[in-house]
């Protein structure tokens, strides 16, 4: 009998009963550190609700710009007066003005309802072998019936926030997507800051 296949079995054994004592017995600070543990099922229901259901707080009259109900400036003060730089420094981060509709007491509750329905959807389609088509259609369901809310404005963050392969699979248009229109004001909506999502 070949004994060389048993010799080289042999060896293989030891060497991985070798690597497996030097791996476990090795210093902490010579070791890979750790990946980050992945987030619970629950921690994730609870980043998207503080997400996407935070509600726009209505400006106040006094934070809006004010228009200037007087005439031109004596000329004596407009000589005084500094000229400015035209480029304006940016601004920092933080909320964003956008405009929306109010909506009635029973549209808002319904609107609430499908968001409600939405957010956890989006949840649900992240976990392996699930699908966002609960999300996808609350969402399509608030962006056709109360296109120039808020709640619509949060629909179209939800489609884009959805991975590129399930928007192919959903066919989410690029109108969905966009909510560039909530940036200007639009006949009957008034200005709101909105925290925009992490």
């Amino acid at each position: 009998m070949n004994s060389s296949w048993l010799k080289i079995a042999v060896a293989i054994v030891v060497i991985t009963v070798i690597v497996i004592l030097v791996r476990n017995f090795l210093p902490s600070k010579t070791r890979p550190q750790a990946q980050e543990k992945p987030k619970s099922f629950y921690e994730i229901i609870e980043e998207d609700k503080e997400r996407f259901l935070a509600e726009p707080e209505p400006l106040d009259s006094q934070q809006q710009e004010p228009v200037s109900q007087q005439g031109p400036a004596p000329e004596s003060e407009t000589i005084a007066k500094p000229v400015q730089p035209t480029a304006e420094p940016p601004k920092p981060a933080g909320p964003t003005t956008l405009y929306f509709k109010e909506l009635s007491e029973i549209n808002k509750i319904e609107a609430e309802r499908l968001l409600n329905v939405a957010v956890p959807g989006r949840s649900i389609g992240r976990l392996p072998m699930s699908g966002f088509k609960l999300m996808v259609d609350n969402c399509r369901q608030i962006i056709r019936r109360w296109p120039d809310s808020w709640y619509a404005y949060r629909a179209k963050q939800l489609l884009a926030d959805m991975p590129e392969r399930y928007q192919q699979r959903y066919n989410v248009t690029a109108e969905e997507l966009d909510a560039s229109r909530f940036a200007e004001p639009r006949g009957g909506t008034k200005p709101f800051t909105v925290k925009e999502p992490r």
